[in-house]
């Protein structure tokens, strides 16, 4: 039996892959091909993750990885949309599932620092119940991908389609990055990708149903998230 010898993660490894991938002029063939390379480079060792907020990364990664690892942070405080849309995705598209439990219940983490910590510090809610509990699982991969996009907010507009994530030493891979809102629609409908109910209710970004609301027409679409903080990511891709 041969086993496959993994690259060692660099910076090095991931600038060359960037380089090589932004001369692509189309989107989708785009995202494809950083999606491709991840997996024939990491193999099992690469895993993307997902909000439930559409089925669109796992759809294109599971078109050049059949049962890629898609990793969802289980909250505790998702909509029961989110949730619906996550067994969605699960039972529709050729994916593994990995769903992630914090490792304190909701009613633990309100025994130990009181209740709505999300109203009183988001950061470290957001730390307790998604970044560290996302560390602690991709520790086990050598790179990860997400859907961040660079039209999704000012934070996100430097966004690379091969990065190196300095904060946990790995590779990660942001396929999307280039698209545009037209393209992910033209692409949702063409392939009929599960898209969560909510944003046919007005919301324009989802996250935890405690810190997201619907935008008004105009709004940017992240401005529903953490609405009157002065917060405008979660700490996961920052």
């Amino acid at each position: 039996m041969t086993i496959a010898i993994r690259p060692t993660p660099t910076p090095e490894l991931a600038a060359d892959a960037d380089a090589r991938f932004e001369g692509i002029s189309d989107p989708v063939e785009q995202a494809l091909a950083v999606l491709r390379w991840a997996g024939d480079t990491f193999g099992p060792t690469f895993a993307i993750t997902s909000s439930m907020a559409d089925g669109l990364l796992a759809h294109l990664a599971s078109r050049v990885i059949p049962g890629v690892n898609v990793v969802f942070l289980n909250t505790g405080y998702h909509f029961a949309e989110t949730i619906g849309t996550r067994d969605w995705i699960t039972s529709a598209l050729p994916i593994t599932l990995v769903d992630v439990q914090p490792p304190t219940t909701v009613a633990e983490q309100d025994a130990e620092f009181g209740p709505k910590l999300y109203e009183r510090d988001p950061d470290l809610c957001c730390s307790l119940r998604k970044v560290q509990p996302l560390a602690t699982t991709l520790a086990g991969y050598l790179a990860w991908g997400s859907g961040v996009r660079r039209d999704e907010s000012p934070t996100r507009a430097g966004t690379r389609l091969v990065d190196w994530d300095a904060k946990r030493g790995m590779v990660k891979v942001n396929p999307m990055a280039a698209w545009t809102q037209d393209v992910v629609d033209a692409y949702v409908t063409e392939h009929q990708v599960p898209v969560n109910p909510l944003f046919e209710l007005g919301y324009g970004s989802i996250g935890c149903a405690p810190c997201t609301r619907p935008v008004a027409p105009g709004e940017d679409p992240r401005a529903g998230r953490w609405a009157g903080k002065n917060k405008i990511e979660c700490g996961i891709h920052t």
